[in-house]
């Protein structure tokens, strides 16, 4: 019997492992998160200024919460070439299925996995004027806990950071480190994007940590607001991933 149960449980482990299953996982998150956002009632802050930033400054450094990246694509023009980070485990591949199928770009690497190459190219992409999106309490938390990494790019390559944030009625919160929502269809919801934070050539790594703070704090404030809202509970910042499976290693910095 225990022989048996180790076989099945090895043949599900290989086919949740399997292209065919990854990209089958990401197709369902994109048809979802489409229904979802075209039967949704949204009450939107924000979004023009990021487009006329964005206009303005050719591209953009966009930060999202791990926990909140699903509805995020939804807002997203496609006549704006976007690249996104993305990690290089199972769950990076399902998210980057599904944002190919946005139609965006994306980069494989975290700080993680992948720092140095993933952060070249990100560099790269913003330099050659094509926005990057990052998850910066990805892959594995603390979640709602800024990395530093978005405003090493931000002053190396002069492009504001913007963050963005959502929460939609009646969702579900899962039980998991980053407490994904769930949104269901057919119901209000509300789209959060934060002021534009330049960061100077010049700044110090002391400046750099003001920054990263400040934003950091008016993500969760917009996101604690937009909860509210629908009566959803508080999520606490500062839980991170149990899994010892991809150790954090040294920070993107370029």
């Amino acid at each position: 019997m225990k022989l048996w149960f180790k076989k099945l449980k090895d043949f599900l482990k290989n086919i949740t492992k399997s292209p065919w299953f990854i990209d089958m996982l990401g197709n369902l998150m994109y048809y979802y998160s489409r229904w979802v956002g075209k039967t949704t009632r949204w009450s939107i802050f924000g979004l023009n200024q990021l487009y006329q930033v964005w206009h303005q400054d050719k591209a953009i450094i966009l930060v999202i919460w791990h926990g909140r990246a699903m509805m995020v694509p939804h807002f997203w023009k496609k006549n704006r070439p976007l690249n996104a980070l993305v990690s290089l485990h199972k769950d990076g591949r399902i998210i980057a299925k599904f944002l190919e199928k946005y139609g965006f770009g994306t980069i494989g690497g975290s700080s993680s996995n992948g720092a140095n190459s993933a952060a070249l190219a990100l560099l790269h992409s913003l330099q050659n004027d094509t926005a990057v999106a990052i998850i910066p309490d990805g892959p594995r938390g603390p979640r709602m806990k800024m990395s530093i990494s978005p405003l090493y790019f931000a002053r190396k390559s002069g492009k504001p950071v913007f963050g963005a944030t959502y929460s939609v009625e009646h969702s579900y919160v899962a039980k998991s480190w980053d407490a994904m929502l769930l949104p269901p269809p057919f119901c209000r919801g509300i789209l959060h994007i934060t002021k534009p934070y330049y960061v100077p050539a010049d700044a110090s790594d002391e400046d750099l940590e003001k920054y990263r703070q400040e934003i950091e704090n008016e993500m969760n404030e917009l996101t604690f607001r937009a909860d509210r809202l629908f009566n959803l509970p508080k999520i606490e910042p500062g839980v991170a991933a149990k899994s010892k499976k991809y150790p954090v290693k040294e920070e993107i910095k370029k």
